[in-house]
């Protein structure tokens, strides 16, 4: 896939640029040629030395080089590649490509270039919460930069939240879905995933039997045909796929501000088994025993987030696709389900127990359009994420 492609690499100085060895390597292991770029501020965290070894090519980082200038060194470099690759992208050099400066070698090639630009964010939660850096993405989105991540996390300065770079595989898999192309290429696909824990008390939660596999499988096809995924996921068994924007939420009201957040988008599959019900008053400690008097749990019913997006009046992405698991009466609920909520699709599958489906390798599912209904003959799941990938595929192209 990445035979001979020329990926000119820039990497700015952030703690997550001692990924971008390992992530050279996994580049030319695929067969792609890594010609890399280093502010003067990443030379803080990997050493030119290391990165030469590695990419086994020159690294590049002065402007006023006299011998590559007088060939036009940096309208070259930037011309000559198939792709422009920054990893990490920090808040000051987006700011840059934002404003169209061009003050140092890395922001002057990409000002300079007329060759596709992706770059893979990396900073502190505050700093990517902060408006400043909000309206710059939203620029760069506009200039048609392609943007993976970041994924929220566990970070170097001890806080936690979006801003984490993605791992170099899931960087590997975008650059791979990039020379891929394919009929998804520049749409956007948001797709939820996962079980909600909904909380009794600090150690207690309502959940259900849902593994993710499914909504996994679903992100993982969308990638392969050249989408942009926006994967948002419940606590799930399985771990996200690569190559897709991953916002991982707990609870029912989380997941509809992620999907709020992460609109507007292409198509919304919505393959979560949202938890319908909560705990109207969370216990902030521990529930006890009580002589044998057992606790009264009220409930409050959870935001219905296909029906919120399905509706919206403004901002509704072009195909809106829900999930019903049934136990029984299964097309008859899942056709009332797709009218009452307003989405254009649904997809029902059987999760009695004596199918196995919930949880399990296989899925049986029936396609329910406002033309009718379906059946798709019982197979593995990634087969029928792929066969959906691809409907979704030819439905795009009408609308």
């Amino acid at each position: 896939m990445l035979a001979n492609k020329r990926i000119l690499l820039i990497i700015s100085g952030g703690i997550a640029a001692f990924k971008c060895p390992d992530l050279i390597r996994r580049l030319r292991e695929r067969g792609a040629l890594v010609t890399p770029v280093l502010t003067r501020a990443a030379e803080e965290f990997v050493t030119p030395l290391t990165i030469s070894a590695v990419a086994g090519e020159k690294v590049h980082g002065a402007l006023f080089d006299l011998t590559a200038e007088a060939e036009m060194g940096h309208i070259q470099l930037s011309r000559s590649a198939d792709l422009l690759l920054v990893v990490p992208a920090t808040a000051d050099l987006m700011a840059k490509m934002a404003q169209g400066r061009a003050d140092d070698l890395a922001s002057t090639l990409l000002l300079a270039t007329d060759t596709p630009v992706m770059i893979a964010p990396a900073m502190n939660v505050r700093m990517w919460l902060h408006p400043a850096t909000q309206r710059n993405i939203a620029t760069l989105k506009a200039d048609g930069i392609d943007m993976i991540g970041p994924d929220e996390g566990d970070m170097a300065c001890g806080e936690f939240g979006p801003g984490r770079m993605v791992e170099p595989l899931d960087i590997v898999a975008a650059v791979e879905a990039h020379f891929r192309g394919g009929p998804l290429k520049g749409r956007r696909v948001l797709v939820t995933s996962g079980p909600t824990h909904e909380p009794i008390d600090p150690v207690r939660y309502i959940a259900n039997r849902s593994s993710g596999a499914q909504g996994t499988a679903i992100a993982r096809a969308l990638v392969a045909l050249g989408a942009e995924v926006v994967f948002i996921t419940g606590p799930a068994d399985v771990a996200p796929p690569a190559g897709v924007q991953v916002v991982r939420v707990e609870t029912a009201i989380q997941m509809l501000e992620a999907v709020q957040a992460a609109l507007p988008a292409d198509a919304a599959i919505f393959a979560a088994a949202v938890a319908d019900w909560r705990v109207a008053s969370a216990s902030g400690s521990k529930i006890k025993k009580d002589g044998g008097k057992l606790p009264v749990l009220e409930f409050a019913e959870n935001p219905d987030i296909l029906a919120q997006v399905s509706q919206m009046p403004d901002g509704r992405p072009g195909l809106v696709i829900g999930f019903a698991a049934e136990t029984d009466d299964v097309l008859a609920h899942a056709t009332a389900k797709r009218a009452r909520k307003g989405c254009d699709w649904i997809i029902a599958n059987d999760v009695s127990p004596t199918t196995g489906i919930m949880g399990g390798a296989e899925n049986a599912v029936t396609l329910i359009t406002a033309g009718g209904a379906e059946d798709w003959p019982r197979m593995g799941k990634d087969q029928v994420a792929a066969r959906l990938a691809a409907r979704v595929a030819e439905a795009l192209t009408e609308i």
